[in-house]
């Protein structure tokens, strides 16, 4: 082959190369490590480990991957790490609690981070909680929760978590009584203390309560009895729990109690699993990490085994993330107040 052709071929050689290798060279050879804010046996941990195994697969280079346990204050500890410590180089991500955003909205002092400001590679499966309490505890409804004389007691792993944050809505929109403990190291720690009837109810996503131990064996034994759950219709596998909205028709929220709803809702569009870089990872990375989550995440090998370990994969891109960050904290003034209020800032 002469002339033209000889030319036009040596130059796509020339881009296709050199780019195919600077994505090679990088990560080639790399260990790219995964923050989990939580205890290893939990949901985030485990979908983490199977993040990590089938992103390698979509990286040019195939780095290694690892999963590294941080939990601290309901996985605050994690998110602070991310932003302000890990290195931005596009080797170190995390996964920590989708509702931490509300730690930096209401301005509590310990959250080290700017939420927008995150690199967010991707999530999975938009969060429907639910709130259940012991099926043996005195409180069979919503109506002897608004009137409790002495307030059941619901465990949380820190103030930024959605147990603390959904009971304190419940009380807020529908004039629950509940008493919140924290301090808990993760979900497992609050699971075992219901089970030894130091505390009595909780709150958890739909993805959890069907995912993982203990919540198949209370299932089958009618341990836990579900209230609530927040999902704008029911879940066809809890036919029979009325939704936050249905609740607030019932008991005549008022506005502002719906606005805020929709507010403490919004953490549920993160997903339940949510992957972030530090902030400043350079574009070309953070659009190979974004692609090979992404991939991961459709990959009919991947999907198989969740299914297996009865995770519920619906993936979120990280570019709608990253919108979702700078509008959710968009909250005006009043709102804020609100949430200061209720939050205990």
């Amino acid at each position: 082959m002469h002339g033209p052709a000889t030319i036009i071929l040596a130059l796509l050689l020339s881009i296709e190369i050199p780019t195919l290798f600077a994505q090679t060279s990088f990560f080639e050879g790399k260990t790219v490590r995964i923050i989990v804010g939580y205890p290893a046996g939990t949901t985030h941990d485990a979908w983490a480990r199977l993040a990590a195994q089938y992103m390698k697969k979509h990286i040019a280079g195939n780095p290694d991957f690892i999963v590294q346990s941080m939990p601290g204050a309901g996985s605050l500890v994690a998110a602070n790490y991310i932003y302000g410590i890990a290195k931005p180089d596009g080797l170190t991500l995390a996964t920590f609690n989708a509702a931490l955003y509300f730690e930096q909205l209401i301005g509590r002092k310990e959250a080290q981070f700017d939420w927008p400001k995150m690199t967010w590679i991707g999530s999975s499966t938009p969060a429907t909680r639910l709130f259940y309490i012991r099926a043996d505890s005195p409180y069979a409804g919503i109506p002897e929760l608004r009137k409790a004389a002495d307030p059941p007691k619901c465990g949380t792993a820190g103030r930024g978590s959605t147990g603390y944050i959904l009971p304190k809505l419940f009380e807020e929109a529908l004039g629950l009584k509940l008493a919140i403990v924290s301090g808990y190291p993760g979900g497992v720690e609050v699971d075992l203390a219901i089970e030894k009837g130091e505390i009595q109810c909780n709150s958890t996503s739909l993805s959890v309560y069907f995912g993982r131990e203990p919540f198949h064996t209370w299932r089958k034994k009618n341990f836990v009895r579900v209230l609530i759950q927040t999902g704008r219709t029911r879940d066809s596998r809890l036919p029979e729990v009325p939704t936050i909205f249905e609740l607030m028709d019932q008991y005549k929220a008022s506005e502002e109690s719906r606005r805020l709803t929709n507010v403490f809702l919004d953490a549920g569009r993160f997903g339940s699993w949510p992957i972030v870089g530090p902030p400043g990872v350079g574009t070309d990375r953070v659009k190979t990490l974004r692609d090979a989550f992404a991939k991961a995440a459709n990959d009919p090998a991947l999907l198989a085994e969740a299914k297996k370990k009865q995770l519920e994969v619906e993936p979120i891109r990280g570019e709608e993330l990253d919108l979702l960050a700078k509008e959710v904290m968009a909250q005006p003034k009043e709102v804020i107040e609100r949430l200061k209020e209720l939050l205990g800032n």
